[in-house]
Parts: structure tokens; C-alpha cells; sequence
């Protein structure tokens, strides 16, 4: 973040809170929304969402918010930022309009169905001057930012190899998810962009020179023109340095548990591994691989990283509301997942 300058005030004065509306109040929304209030850097001042039974169930928590019927209305309101967990279709539209309105944003992953959409979101965030904030969750654990610090350090000797998986037992309960034209991928934006993401983030984000990837709906490939999206992606990466990764995700696979995620760095003197724990979606260790086939623990459970993102968001907006150029290196992982679609662009 850039640090203030004269001419740079705080947005807020240190007694004051700021005024945040939240549009899209289903689980995931309605828990970074929670995670804001009970930081104190912000008030529920407004909620929004086409379900009126999310709206109820987020009005138990802010009784005192106002009930906007749309999110034109919600802009409409004097607010500092707006946080927006709608349908993948909509982030690009909605995080441009509250921006050119004058608010910040803090938006669900993906910010964008694609690196133009996403490109186009950040433009109109510079040229507002107005920060842009994007959930990318996993950034905020504990384990990932011990495995990036060892990355970045050189602990590892020169990073040669990466492997990422994101295997996921369950779908997405929203029909939204299986429109190609409404989410803009299937298993591969959604649980891909974590992996692309963390991989990129943790070694500052070289140039992708290449990226392939396979695409398969329940075991077949996928067609160009289909309507429907992938359950099943893997790809591969190679990077500038001449780091090879190797990534994989899906939905509804028979993985024997919930979930397995990991993220794995290799190099000339060791590796690293972000991992779940026994299927958990939420539990993580972290463990850095010695030459001499010993192992040393990083980080573990018990670690609270869900709303970490939102929260961080609000703290930086308290202190400026100004744009934030580091929010660039978003396209890049936007354009990798476009190589990985088959995507020009």
C-alpha cells in the first residue's frame, strides 16, 4: 500500500466507521459482511440481493441497515465502499458502477468473467482513484503466507516445479454456476483462480510464456461452443524462469473426502506444501521439505483466514480510499486462466 501523504487523509477520523453496503448476502457474502462488522472499521449501512430470504437472514445481523430494493438504489446511498458477492456475471457491471460512483470495492473471486472484463474493472478503479480489493481468500492463511515467504527467500534453492490441485466432492448449489454465459467457466474459474493465483502471487508474479489446458463435462471433453461448463480442468503452466507447474481441480470428484487442496514448491534445495487437512476446507498446515527427507512443520490449525481479505480490505480503505496499483497483477491471473480456456485475447 502506498503510504499517505500530506495531501492523502485518512477517509475516516479514528473515532468514526466506515459506511459499507454489501449486495449479495448468501453465505459467503453475509460472512465476510460479519467479519467487517466485528472488526469495528465498518458499518452494515445498507444490504442488497435478489433473494428475500438472504435479505432476511442478513438483516438479523444489521437490523439497522438499510433495505435496498436494488443495487441502483444502494449506490444511490452516501457510502465509502460496497462489497459485492452476486453471481460471477455481474461483478465486472456492478464493481464498475459503484467505482465511477465514487465507492470502493471489494469483490468476490472472480472480479471478471475474463482478463478484457477484468481489465476494464481495474481501468475504471484508476481512473476513480477508488480502491479495489478482490476475496482472494487463501492469501490470507497463515500456511501460504509462511510457504511464500520461504518462495520468495530462496530457502528452496531455484523453484523448478509446482503442483496445485483444488479437488472439490461437492458443486455449486446455484444454477448460475453451470451457465457458461453467466459464470464465464466452470470448476476451473472457481476453484482454478485460487491455484493460478497463489502460484503466481507467491513467486511476484513472473511472465506466463505458455499455458494449456484440458477440459472435461462428467468425463468427456468439453465442446468450444458448449453452453455448459467444465467439472474437471487440468493445465500446464510455464513460466519465465523456467518453472514448470502442473495443476488440476474439479467438482463432484470421488476424491474419498470433501476436498483436497494443495499447493507444492519445488526446488534445488527443498520444497514446501500448503495442504488441507483430513478433506477440510478450512484447515490447513504448512511444511517445508529438507534435503535430508525430514520435514519441518509451518503452520497449523487452528487458524480463523476466512473473512481476513474483507477485513484487511476495510482496514486500508479506514486509512486511504485511493487506488492501489497492485490490483494490476489481477489480469495477469485473468489471462493465464484465458490461455488455460483456450481464450485469445
Amino acid at each position: 500500500m502506498t503510504d499517505l501523504t500530506t495531501t492523502e487523509l485518512p477517509l475516516k477520523s479514528a473515532a468514526g466507521t466506515l459506511r459499507l453496503g454489501f449486495v449479495g448476502v448468501g453465505w459467503i457474502g453475509r460472512n465476510r459482511m460479519d467479519a467487517i462488522a466485528a472488526s469495528g472499521l465498518g458499518e452494515v449501512a445498507a444490504i442488497s440481493d435478489a433473494s428475500p430470504d438472504a435479505m432476511d437472514k442478513a438483516m438479523e445481523s444489521a437490523p439497522a441497515a438499510h433495505r435496498c430494493a436494488s443495487f441502483d438504489e444502494l449506490l444511490e446511498l452516501d457510502l465509502d465502499g460496497v462489497v459485492i458477492a452476486t453471481p460471477s456475471a455481474l461483478h465486472a457491471e456492478q464493481a464498475i458502477a459503484a467505482l465511477q460512483s465514487g465507492k470502493a470495492v471489494f469483490c468476490q473471486k472472480p472480479l471478471a468473467r475474463n482478463a478484457a472484463e477484468t481489465k476494464l474493472v481495474i481501468d475504471a478503479a484508476r481512473s476513480a482513484d477508488r480502491l479495489l480489493g478482490v476475496d482472494l481468500s487463501y492469501r490470507y492463511t497463515d500456511g501460504l503466507r509462511q510457504v511464500r515467504e520461504l518462495v520468495r527467500n530462496r530457502a528452496l534453492g531455484t523453484i523448478y516445479a509446482v503442483e496445485a490441485v483444488f479437488h472439490n466432492a461437492y458443486g455449486p448449489d446455484k444454477s448460475w454456476f453451470y451457465d457458461a454465459r453467466l459464470a464465464g467457466g466452470g470448476c476451473l474459474l472457481d476453484l482454478g483462480i485460487h491455484l493460478v493465483d497463489a502460484v503466481l502471487w507467491s513467486l511476484d508474479f513472473p511472465k506466463v510464456e505458455s499455458a494449456t489446458g484440458t477440459l472435461l463435462s462428467q468425463g468427456q471433453p468439453l465442446k468450444p461452443w458448449s453452453s455448459g461448463v467444465e467439472d474437471y480442468a487440468a493445465g500446464l503452466l510455464r513460466l519465465e524462469s523456467g518453472v514448470s507447474v502442473q495443476l488440476a481441480c474439479s467438482w463432484k470428484l470421488a476424491a474419498g473426502c470433501d476436498a483436497r487442496i494443495e499447493i507444492a514448491f519445488y526446488g534445488t534445495a527443498g520444497g514446501v506444501s500448503f495442504r488441507n487437512v483430513n478433506g477440510s476446507f478450512y484447515d490447513f498446515v504448512a511444511e517445508h521439505f529438507l534435503p535430508d527427507r525430514t520435514r519441518r512443520l509451518l503452520a497449523e490449525p487452528p487458524d480463523a483466514w476466512g473473512g481476513r481479505a474483507a477485513v484487511d480490505w476495510a482496514r486500508r480503505l479506514s486509512l486511504s480510499a485511493r487506488f492501489e496499483p497492485d490490483v494490476q497483477a489481477l489480469v495477469s491471473v485473468a489471462k493465464t486462466l484465458d490461455q488455460l480456456y483456450g481464450r485469445t485475447s
